[in-house]
């Protein structure tokens, strides 16, 4: 048999600084290239190789001429990242300011308050403004940035016209201090909003800029009767803010689709625990041609928990299977957090929850803050809902592994809505990310080797002749088991079995 110490003492301490040193060259170079590819294309290239080309040829999978299950076709087109009106905004001056002077820190950032003033620019505002002292000095409130200059602005346009109802609109949103205060203020811009509305009503075709004037009218009583709505909501007065809400919703002015109502009337129907009429709401809205949210998504997969969860335990399931109930229950946590990943861990409380901003990125972080801080609460109340997600969402992340590319119920996750997010959030939250670009096993792995591959070529060049004798013993302690096995080989075969093998 092949002797392995003598081959090993004829080798010189030079042959093991040199194997030592090229080892170390080409895993150096094996990370370099890498990190490169994970730089450019998101992934180790290793891992791409090993799941587009090794894998498919190890379990048989084929592809078509369309290039289904290959990374490396091209991703559906990606609707671009919209910013939308948080439908559950808060008051500045009743909920913002007052946090600002609790804490000192801003709860709202400039990107997203100029978002604010060019919504109330494009609604609040129309061509029939000019010469009209109190609309003019309105359209110069909403662009200021200091709310004392937006709040003196809005008594100056009372003073020139006490019909002036978008003044009061901002007093309300910025001046008031309680929710009380401001829903009196909401109820005396209703009553002006009323009167300009039947005027311009009777007036609208008389030209485009009468039009224009009852267009916006219009956008303000509708406003006007939202904010007074969520008033009543936070005021207690659930069933009056029901039935306001369920009014709006049948309205079809163009200001509906950027306000979501349905999603305000969804939540007022949780806090009365109405899952019936929650069901009947979801029903109309959660269809497949229609735009989804958070709220949608999540509170479909809340009241399909809400029939499992009270009963639900990972153990008896795991042993049994899942029943269809649960079944229907998993496939809605794992569509939801498809839509929006960021959701359960400020809903388990793993993350912290902070005064969500005026507008949201639909699947981004923003839109997660925004949903968990009024639901949560409705998520506690369902017995056993917070165990049933804790123990399943995490499911979701094994059949998406790659989300940037491909989604499983909705588009691919967008790339845009960190960027996006940074601007809406304050500088104080944490970011939540998704996915996170987390170095690949591979990068590490080849990091680690020559790291390692360095250090001994290192100590070879420093020390030849101890490294030798390393070596060595290194090899002779690795090829006892070989020796082992030859030699039971040896006692259990014929002899001559195994020279016509060693021959071969």
């Amino acid at each position: 048999m092949w002797d392995s110490s003598m081959f090993l003492s004829t080798l010189t301490p030079k042959f093991y600084v040199a194997l030592t040193g090229t080892s170390s060259l080409i895993s150096g170079l094996i990370l370099i290239f890498e990190w490169w590819y994970f730089r450019k294309y998101g992934t180790s290239f290793i891992e791409q190789v090993s799941i587009t080309h090794i894998s498919p040829w190890i379990s048989g999978e084929s592809r078509d001429d369309n290039g289904n299950n290959n990374l490396q076709s091209a991703p559906p087109q990606i609707p671009e990242c919209k910013v939308w009106r948080n439908p559950l905004n808060l008051f500045r001056g009743a909920e913002y300011q007052r946090f600002y002077w609790a804490t000192k820190k801003e709860p709202l950032t400039f990107y997203d308050m100029n978002l604010s003033a060019q919504d109330h620019q494009t609604f609040f505002t129309c061509e029939a403004d000019a010469g009209n002292s109190e609309y003019e000095t309105m359209q110069i409130a909403w662009r200021e940035r200091a709310p004392c200059d937006r709040i003196k602005h809005a008594h100056e346009a009372i003073e020139a016209n006490p019909e002036c109802a978008t003044a009061y609109i901002l007093l309300a949103e910025e001046e008031a201090t309680t929710i009380t205060d401001a829903e009196k203020l909401f109820k005396q811009a209703l009553k002006t909003a009323e009167v300009n509305y039947k005027r311009s009503q009777a007036l609208q075709h008389q030209g485009t800029l009468m039009d224009a004037q009852h267009r916006r009218d219009t956008n303000v009583l509708i406003y006007i009767k939202r904010r007074l709505a969520m008033c009543a909501r936070k005021l207690g007065k659930l069933k009056e803010a029901v039935k306001m809400f369920r009014d709006l919703t049948k309205e079809v002015p163009p200001i509906m689709n950027v306000l979501n109502i349905h999603e305000n009337l969804i939540e007022v129907l949780l806090e009365m625990q109405a899952y019936a009429d929650v069901q009947a709401v979801l029903a109309k809205y959660d269809d497949i041609s229609l735009p989804k949210s958070a709220t949608i998504c999540y509170t479909a997969a809340l009241l399909k928990a809400r029939v499992v969860a009270d009963k639900f335990s990972p153990d008896v399931a795991s042993k049994r299977g899942l029943n269809s109930a649960e079944l229907q229950a998993v496939e809605a946590i794992h569509r939801a957090v498809e839509f929006n990943p960021h959701v359960p861990k400020y809903l388990l409380e793993m993350k912290p929850l902070i005064l969500p901003p005026e507008h949201v990125l639909k699947r981004g972080d923003s839109e997660a803050l925004a949903y968990s801080f009024f639901h949560l609460a409705h998520w506690k109340a369902v017995d056993g809902a917070l165990n049933l997600l804790h123990c399943t969402w995490e499911g979701t992340f094994r059949m998406l592994p790659y989300p940037l590319e491909r989604g499983h119920l909705f588009y691919p996750y967008p790339t845009c809505t960190e960027c996006a997010d940074k601007e809406l959030l304050p500088t104080f939250h944490e970011l939540s990310v998704y996915p996170k670009k987390e170095l690949p096993f591979f990068i590490i792995f080849t990091a680690g080797l020559c790291s390692f591959t360095a250090l001994l070529a290192l100590l070879t060049h420093q020390y030849p002749e101890l490294m030798g004798v390393f070596a060595k013993s290194v090899v002779n302690w690795m090829s006892l088991p070989v020796y082992y096995i030859y030699e039971k080989i040896e006692s259990i075969l014929p002899p001559n079995l195994l020279q016509q093998l060693i021959r071969i």
